[in-house]
């Protein structure tokens, strides 16, 4: 039997997937974060730190005001409750995953010569050994003095520093924490994971397999196979194989959705919300817009980060956040925190073509909410440029108070 949803309904469900529903409360605890990690699955990890680190971003939206200790006590204090690995790209993920990544830790080993050609073997066993002897350590720290290279605009690491990336992509480093200035600190794993984790069996990878399009498809709520194939950012086939696995489990069921031309799949806990009160800024790096075709599909919002477009050809803007309203996202707000003068900027402000009337009014209560968290507590920490449509109305409402 095949599942129909309107987009609306699809919408919906995809939001309540993501914890969108979930009340706030006054002071979010470890046990919020814990409820709303397990609802995002993964908190992708970006240094861009213009607006707020990316991985902060996510659980302010869901949780409100909190205090971002929380995360870093979850990714570095016994019992850590997180971990980073490349599990959609750059991420925390919860640290029971850790055997699941297993595979893919043996397929980074094994394409060795592709992504790490030219690092000795020998300086990654010196450096495995060296950590293991003297603790947790930055590349910088552990540095042979290397010349380092400026033949690529994006890197500029020694060769200790791929080493030790190499080490980390196998597994047989772990990330320990960051530094102030977001340096990762290595760890051998048997310090950085609970002996409980380390201890789990590895399941093979067609196991592993169908416990990550399991949470994909939790966390998505309903989504396409692209779309859980995306969340881990797994192989066609393997995916493939794994949502048949679960269609026949019961656990996925088929489902199409109004406007969508893929099948889709439904999860069979997902809840099915008749409306969705959110009010939330989204991260560019959030669940939510990281896939852009399903933002698209979802919302009928089209949506482009632009950091690395040169700055005379942007659109909208450098950070740029959709604004979620309802179940619809309603605007974008290009963001800036200026720390020095401790107020928050509004580079551009673009209402969608079928924002209701509120969306101004509910966008100043958010923008002086996230000023807050964020410690811009200057007289007025809500400064907006006159660019794009939505500005003058949010310059009207913040002089009114």
């Amino acid at each position: 039997m095949t599942e129909h949803l309107s987009r609306a309904q699809a919408r919906r469900v995809a939001l309540a997937a993501q914890g969108f529903l979930d009340p706030r409360h006054t002071a979010p605890t470890m046990r919020t974060f814990a409820r709303t990690l397990e609802r995002t699955g993964v908190l992708q990890v970006d240094s861009v730190n213009v607006l707020q680190r990316a991985h902060y971003v996510p659980l302010y939206s869901r949780m409100g005001p909190y205090d971002t200790g929380l995360l870093q006590r979850a990714a570095e204090r016994r019992p850590r409750r997180v971990v980073e690995y490349w599990a959609h790209v750059q991420a925390f993920m919860p640290v029971e995953l850790w055997p699941h990544m297993q595979h893919r830790m043996t397929a980074y080993r094994e394409a060795r010569g592709k992504w790490w050609r030219g690092v000795p073997e020998e300086l990654s066993a010196s450096l495995l050994a060296e950590v293991r002897a003297r603790g947790a350590s930055t590349a910088r720290q552990l540095d042979d003095g290397a010349p380092r290279r400026k033949d690529h605009w994006g890197w500029n690491w020694s060769e200790a520093r791929k080493a030790l990336d190499l080490l980390y992509m196998t597994g047989d480093l772990a990330i320990a924490g960051r530094t102030p200035s977001f340096e990762p600190v290595y760890d051998v794993p048997e310090r950085v994971l609970p002996p409980e984790v380390l201890a789990l069996p590895t399941p093979s990878p067609e196991e592993a397999a169908r416990e990550l399009v399991r949470r994909a498809a939790r966390s998505h709520g309903v989504a396409t196979a692209p779309c859980l194939r995306d969340y881990y950012r797994m192989g066609v086939e393997e995916t493939r194989r794994a949502v048949g696995e679960l269609v026949e489990a019961g656990e996925l069921l088929p489902a199409r959705v109004e406007g969508w031309d893929r099948p889709a799949y439904l999860h069979r806990d997902a809840r099915r919300p008749r409306r969705v009160d959110a009010r939330a800024l989204l991260s560019p790096f959030d669940p939510v817009v990281w896939e852009r075709e399903r933002t698209e599909r979802l919302f009928g919002f089209r949506y482009r980060i632009e950091i690395y477009v040169p700055a005379e050809k942007r659109v909208h803007g450098y950070y740029v956040l959709p604004f979620l309203l309802g179940d619809r996202l309603v605007a974008r707000v290009d963001l800036k925190a200026d720390r020095a003068a401790r107020r928050l900027l509004v580079r551009g402000a673009y209402a969608e073509p079928d924002a209701p009337p509120q969306t101004a009014p509910e966008l100043v209560v958010e923008l002086r909410r996230l000023a807050g968290w964020l410690g811009l507590d200057a007289d007025e920490p809500v400064v907006v440029e006159p660019r794009g449509d939505l500005a003058p109305p949010l310059e009207d409402l913040l002089r009114s108070g």
